[in-house]
């Protein structure tokens, strides 16, 4: 059978549907490939979020002049999106939609999914497109009988993930086989590099000015003080910006009271609305939104509720929430019914959603690249190839508390360009270079001596770090020597102000959030307890009411009569009785606790 990956010439080098790093990329690995010097297998490309990656991937087999290739995923969705760059059924396939080829033969792809496909498919393919998952395991079938020389090609997507057990186990199934790793960060969540030496690297400024990715700047919260005080000492302390920094790097419990205690939160949630009300008015489009990063489940009610109290529309996605409900917030996504989504650890890898502009800082990040993965939500352009353009705007935001870390160990895959952009941007909360969990859900654990509480913060000002020199920066230069506006003068230093909320939001915000967090108790309660969630255990009247239903219900139950309602009262909840909820909360769930275990 004809193999147009050695027998056909791809449109790339003129073709102006090519993008530049997708030009020079593959001229790079066909320089490797032909090069007989070049001995090592593997090799990394590092391109940015929305550089073209996946188009890239379905050029490299050309460049190798590939026998058969081996197309690899993190995920389903990357591998279902992969399958349909290489697909010539479907009009998006990359060969058609950028005339790469003129017209048929194209490449013959087949997609591991499952037990759809058998080896006949294979033999048949010139290229095969799956998931990690589909290639693990001991006795899994296609590893135990495809011969070792069967792919001359394996193409890592998300390679940052490469240097993983499983991967490692593949690429050692095919010991002859080419490697290229193809990734946004060399650096995996552990710390880890990303394997084989970085053949090419795009840097994020050139995909700036050329128009792939937003423009992005960062905004900083600077109190001018900060008052805290520790969980074992009532004593109120109050310190400087200059301290509140120091405390950033140096303290752990300082840093999650950051973007946990309420009055710091407020104003990373004050600050980012106002960056997202601030582009909406300049750009015109009322579809951007915000995103915004949580420590764990109880921290995405928090954050939920106090988006909500200020009358943004917010949703939340987790990786323990069940797939239906995730599903149905990410299509409210899609439907521009929301104006905020807060997550944790969900909205990772091959997330598209271009209108999100504003990231949102609350999480603990203990490295580099999963603060980059996070930062490449907001990067997508939405005017495509368009430089300069007014929408083409991101904005991270994150408190000076929170540790701003310029310690730059983990970054040296990158090119020197991206080092002093990530060097003004990179808020790297809670680094730990010892810690290999990257960016991670915590789980509050109560201690003594060592948990504070921020109490209050003084003209909190906004301190904008732009990655590009901005043009206004000149004229406003000639006015300050002109005398025609003051010479301390500073457009990027304002206070915040706070967005004022109603207390029927308010109400009605703390309201919806408690489903949400009796939700949340329930669940560690039965994992403290080691108890399966689904399972029957505690289903004493034989309702088949699993046991998060169970003990959910009674502390819904005891909430209800700590305020006197019953059952389907809960929208004539006061704002007095929802204080009295919060003030009480602990007892009532000790109560029900007491009900459901120790009860009959």
């Amino acid at each position: 059978m004809s193999n147009p990956f050695q027998n056909r010439q791809p449109n790339v080098g003129s073709n102006r549907l090519i993008r530049t790093p997708q030009r020079e990329t593959y001229q790079a690995l066909v320089d490797y490939a032909s090069n007989p010097d070049e001995t090592e297998l593997e090799v990394s490309i590092v391109l940015p979020v929305g550089c073209g990656k996946s188009g890239t991937i379905t050029l490299a087999p050309f460049a190798f002049r590939s026998k058969r290739t081996l197309v690899v995923a993190p995920g389903v969705a990357i591998a279902v999106q992969l399958a349909t760059d290489f697909n010539p059924s479907d009009a998006r396939m990359f060969y058609q939609k950028c005339q790469v080829l003129d017209s048929a033969p194209y490449p013959e792809p087949v997609e591991i999914r499952g037990t759809t496909t058998n080896r006949s498919d294979l033999d048949e393919a010139h290229v095969v497109i799956t998931n990690i998952q589909q290639l693990q395991g001991d006795a899994n079938r296609w590893l135990q009988t495809l011969p070792a020389d069967y792919f001359d090609l394996i193409l890592f997507d998300e390679g940052h993930h490469s240097v993983a057990e499983s991967w490692i186990i593949l690429k050692a199934r095919f010991p002859n086989a080419r490697i290229v790793n193809f990734s946004a960060t060399p650096l995996r969540a552990d710390g880890q590099i990303m394997a084989g030496r970085v053949l090419y690297s795009y840097p994020i400024f050139r995909a700036i000015q050329e128009g792939y990715v937003k423009r992005l700047k960062a905004v900083q919260l600077n109190p001018r003080t900060l008052r805290y005080v520790r969980r074992d000492n009532t004593e109120e302390i109050e310190v400087s910006l200059a301290e509140v920094r120091r405390l950033g790097e140096t303290d752990a419990d300082f840093r999650r009271s950051i973007v946990t205690s309420t009055e710091t939160l407020n104003t990373i949630v004050d600050a980012s609305i106002r960056e997202l009300d601030r582009l909406r008015r300049e750009t015109g489009e009322t579809r951007l939104k915000i995103i915004a990063s949580a420590l764990n489940f109880e921290h995405c009610r928090q954050i939920v509720e106090a988006y909500t109290a200020r009358s943004r529309r917010a949703g939340y996605v987790h990786s323990r929430e069940e797939s239906a409900s995730n599903q149905r917030v990410m299509q409210q996504l899609e439907n521009h019914q929301l104006d905020v989504i807060v997550q944790v650890r969900k909205l990772g890898e091959g997330f598209d959603h271009p209108f999100l502009s504003v990231a949102a800082v609350f999480s603990i990040f203990s490295n580099l690249s999963p603060f980059v993965q996070f930062v490449g939500r907001i990067m997508r352009v939405i005017e495509q190839n368009a430089p300069g353009h007014i929408v083409n705007q991101g904005v991270v935001v994150f408190h000076a508390g929170a540790n701003i870390a310029r310690q730059w160990g983990d970054f040296q895959q990158y090119s020197e360009a991206d080092q002093a952009y990530f060097d003004q941007l990179l808020p790297l909360e809670g680094f730990d270079p010892g810690d290999p969990q990257g960016e991670r859900e915590i789980t509050p654990i109560p201690r003594l001596g060592d948990e504070m509480e921020v109490r209050a913060q003084s003209e909190v000002q906004l301190e904008e770090i732009h990655l590009l020199e901005e043009d206004e920066a000149a004229a406003i230069l000639l006015l300050q020597k002109r005398g025609i506006i003051a010479g301390d003068f500073d457009p990027t230093k304002q206070a915040l102000q706070p967005v004022p909320t109603t207390r029927v939001a308010q109400r009605q915000a703390m309201r919806d959030g408690l489903d949400m967090r009796v939700r949340t108790e329930a669940a560690r309660i039965l994992n403290q307890r080691g108890i399966n969630l689904a399972g029957r255990d505690l289903d004493r009247q034989r309702l088949s009411r699993d046991n998060l239903i169970v003990l959910k219900s009674a502390i819904d139950r005891h909430i209800n009569a700590a305020v006197g309602h019953t059952s389907g009262q809960r929208h004539e909840f006061s704002r007095a009785e929802l204080d009295q909820i919060d003030e009480g909360f602990a007892n009532i769930v000790a109560t029900a606790v007491h009900e459901v275990f120790d009860g009959n």
